[in-house]
């Protein structure tokens, strides 16, 4: 009876954690290189493994199937440690980790978040891989839910984020 019972505990969490939609994260370089192919916006997501806000932004936000399912069907999904120790190629330079102090850092996250080493940090470029903004800390899902939608629409191009922010109707 314990078996039985045991396998359909774990039969229950195999079929729901299966069902959750969840964010399809890609590597920078394949982003970049889907890109050329398919162009769309890239969305990143820079994180360290010590980051508690950027594990809650996983469990809180990227989990939610709205947020999930938007991601997946506007941008490349990219997932990017601050702390990455392999050498990234990006228009024709290679970025390479940085060991400085007890911790280190990547140089392209570094350059993308512009210095400001901030984690989690949240950056758009366009589908022309040129830098459309980077949001600094935790983001939860109706502030995600409106970003999102600013930048995948291109809104940001005829309003600004205040009078975009007022107008939004969340789908949430």
């Amino acid at each position: 009876m314990k078996k039985l019972v045991l396998l359909f505990t774990i039969l229950f969490f195999s079929l729901n954690t299966t069902s959750q939609e969840s964010v399809k994260w890609i590597s920078f370089e394949k982003a970049i290189a889907l890109n050329k192919k398919t162009p769309k916006p890239i969305l990143i997501d820079v994180y360290t493994d010590w980051c508690g806000y950027c594990k809650k932004m996983d469990l809180n936000t990227y989990s939610n199937k709205t947020i999930s399912n938007y991601i997946n069907k506007n941008f490349y999904a990219v997932k990017l440690d601050g702390e990455e120790k392999k050498d990234i190629i990006f228009k024709d330079y290679t970025f390479k980790y940085q060991k400085e102090g007890r911790r280190g850092y990547h140089q392209l996250p570094a350059t993308l978040m512009n210095g400001k080493l901030s984690y989690p940090t949240t950056i758009f470029l366009s589908e022309k891989e040129e830098l459309l903004d980077r949001i600094p800390g935790y983001l939860n899902k109706e502030i995600m839910e409106k970003v999102l939608s600013y930048f995948s629409n291109k809104v940001y191009k005829t309003k600004k984020w205040e009078e975009f922010d007022k107008e939004f109707k969340s789908k949430l």
